[in-house]
C-alpha cells in the first residue's frame, strides 16, 4: 500500500495515537495524522496521491462538509472512510456516507481498520483502470502475467491476430485457451464482427452437423423451420471450435472439406453458401496420439495446426498466481458481487499449489473466497485445508532452513564445533519442541528489536506478514515475557 497515502484528519489527538500505532505495527509508513485546522497546509509533506482520507472528529458538519469539497479537489479518486459513533456519525451528510467504502468502530479494531484500508485500495485502483479495461476484465484475466510462457503467448497473439491463418490452442482443460481465442479475435481486423463458440465436445455427433452447417426446414424430424448454422452466425468473424479433438471422425471430414473449399451446404439442402471466417480451434487432447489411435484425421490436423499456441497449465506460472487473483478479485468487484483481501500467508499457499484444474479452479476458489468473507481478509487458516496443507509445517519449516545453514557450512565447520544437542535416549516431541524454540526465538527478537515487529523480522529473516502470523499463533506481544 506504499504506492499512495493514508491520510487521517482527526482533532482527537488519542485517536490519532491509537491509529498510528496500529500502521505501525502493520508497518504502513505512508500514513498522516493531521488536526481539521491544519491538514490542508501540511498536505504538501504528503509526496504521494492520498488513496483514503479517514475522517474523525473535524468540528461541525459545514466543517466536515468543507473538508470534503476539498478533499475531492486535491484528489479526485480518493475514497472516505468514516467512524461509526454516533455523535460524529450525526455530522457527516447522507451523501458522504452513500459515498464511505466503510465504516469503523470505536475503539478502533484492528481487523476492522486493515480491511477498511484494503477496500479502499481495491476501490482506487479500479478507478485508475483504463476505462476499456473495466469492461474487459474477463477478456483478459487469464493472459495476466509476467511468467516467461505467458509473456510468449501475448507474442504469438501478437504475431498470428493481424493474419486469417489457423490457430489450434493447445492446453489442459482451464488453462484459458477460450480466452486466447477471444483475444485473436480481439486483435483481429475482424473484431467488429461476430466471435462465435461452440463445444465440439458438448454437443452429440449427431446433432453437430446441424449447430455447424444449420439445417432446412423439413431436413429431418423435428426441424420444423430453417435455421442457421455457427459458420453462418459467424460470417465475416472468427468460429471458435473447442474441443476439436472430441470431435466425430465423420464430422472431421465435413469439417475439412468447408476448410479447403470455403464453401458449405445447410442439411436438406443443395445450395452452396460461402464461409468467410476464420477458424481457431482448441483441444486438451494429444492430437499427433490420436492420430495414430485412428481418432483424428491426420489431414485435419494439419489444416488446423496452421499456427500451434500452447498454454501453460497454472503450475509452470505459479509466479502469475499473485496478479491472477488481483484480477480475478477485480472482476468480482466490477460485477458488483463483493471482494476479498488475500493475506501474504495465504498467497504463499495458493502459489504452493498444484492446480490441477488450472485458472478454472482459481476462479472458482476466489468467487468462493469472496462469498464467504465478503469484503473481508483471508488467511492462510481461512483457505480450505488442501490448500493449507500445501504450505510447510512450522517445524518443516525450520527442519529445512536448519539444513540449509547447515549444508552451506558444513565444509568448513567440524563436527565437534558445532554443539548441537543429541536425541535423548526416550526420544523427543519434534513438532512441540521446534514450536518452543520458534516461540523463544521470536520473543528473542522483538526483546532486542525494542517490540518493532519489521526489525524483528528482519533479525528472524522472515517477511513481517509471516512474523505477524507467528506471533498470533503464541499469542505473543510487544514486551511480553515468555514463560
Amino acid at each position: 500500500m506504499r504506492e499512495s497515502a493514508i491520510l487521517l484528519i482527526d482533532d482527537n489527538q488519542d485517536r490519532r495515537e491509537e491509529l498510528m500505532a496500529i500502521l505501525e505495527f502493520i508497518d504502513l509508513r505512508n500514513f498522516f495524522a493531521f488536526d481539521s485546522k491544519s491538514w490542508q497546509q501540511k498536505l504538501g509533506q504528503v509526496e504521494d496521491p492520498v488513496q483514503a482520507f479517514i475522517l474523525g472528529d473535524c468540528g461541525d458538519s459545514d466543517a466536515i462538509a468543507k473538508i470534503v469539497t476539498l478533499a475531492k479537489q486535491a484528489n479526485p479518486d480518493a475514497t472516505f472512510i468514516l467512524f461509526q459513533d454516533q455523535r460524529i456519525k450525526g455530522l457527516y451528510s447522507d451523501e458522504l456516507q452513500a459515498e464511505a467504502v466503510s465504516f469503523l468502530d470505536q475503539p478502533v479494531k484492528y481487523k476492522q481498520f486493515v480491511t477498511a484500508l484494503e477496500m479502499a485500495k481495491v476501490y482506487r485502483g479500479n478507478q485508475n483502470l483504463p476505462a476499456e479495461r473495466r469492461g474487459s476484465i474477463e477478456l483478459f484475466r487469464s493472459l495476466v502475467g509476467n511468467s516467461r510462457s505467458i509473456i510468449q503467448v501475448r507474442k504469438l497473439i501478437e504475431q498470428v491476430a493481424v493474419s486469417d491463418a489457423n490457430v489450434l490452442i493447445l492446453g489442459e482443460s482451464g488453462t484459458g485457451k477460450e480466452v486466447v481465442a477471444r483475444n485473436l479475435h480481439y486483435y483481429s481486423a475482424r473484431r467488429e464482427k461476430p466471435f462465435v463458440p461452440i463445444n465440439c465436445g458438448a454437443i452429440p455427433a449427431d446433432l453437430l452437423e446441424s449447430e455447424l452447417f444449420g439445417h432446412e426446414k423439413g431436413a429431418f424430424t423435428g426441424a420444423i423451420s430453417a435455421r442457421q448454422g455457427r459458420f453462418e452466425l459467424a460470417e465475416g468473424g472468427t468460429l471458435f471450435l473447442d474441443e476439436i479433438g472430441d470431435m466425430s471422425l465423420h464430422m472431421q471430414v465435413k469439417l475439412l472439406r468447408v476448410l479447403q473449399e470455403r464453401t458449405f451446404e445447410r442439411i436438406g439442402s443443395n445450395k452452396s453458401i460461402k464461409a468467410d471466417v476464420r477458424i481457431v480451434a482448441a483441444t486438451h487432447r494429444n492430437l499427433e496420439q490420436a492420430i495414430k489411435d485412428g481418432k483424428f484425421r491426420e489431414d485435419l490436423f494439419y489444416r488446423l495446426n496452421v499456427f500451434p499456441i500452447e498454454m501453460p497449465p497454472l503450475r509452470e506460472r505459479l509466479e502469475d498466481i499473485p496478479l491472477l487473483v488481483k484480477e480475478l478479485i477485480a472482476r468480482l468487484e466490477n460485477e458488483g458481487r463483493g471482494s476479498v483481501r488475500i493475506a501474504q500467508p495465504a498467497m504463499m499457499a495458493l502459489c504452493q499449489f498444484a492446480w490441477p484444474g488450472n485458472v478454472r479452479e482459481l476462479a472458482n476458489l476466489v468467487e468462493r473466497l469472496v462469498i464467504m468473507y465478503p469484503t473481508g481478509v483471508v488467511d492462510w487458516n481461512d483457505l480450505p485445508e488442501k490448500f493449507q496443507s500445501s504450505e510447510l509445517s512450522q517445524g518443516e519449516a525450520i527442519i529445512q532452513s536448519l539444513m540449509n545453514e547447515q549444508s552451506a557450512e558444513v565444509e568448513n565447520i567440524q563436527p565437534v564445533q558445532r554443539n548441537l544437542p543429541r536425541l535423548p535416549a526416550e526420544g523427543i516431541d519434534l513438532k512441540e519442541y521446534l514450536a518452543d524454540l520458534e516461540q523463544h526465538y521470536i520473543q528473542q527478537a522483538l526483546d532486542e528489536a525494542d517490540g518493532v515487529v519489521a526489525h524483528a523480522a528482519n533479525r528472524l529473516k522472515l517477511r513481517r506478514t509471516t512474523l505477524v502470523e507467528k506471533m498470533r499463533k503464541y499469542g505473543l506481544h510487544r514486551n511480553e515475557e515468555v514463560t
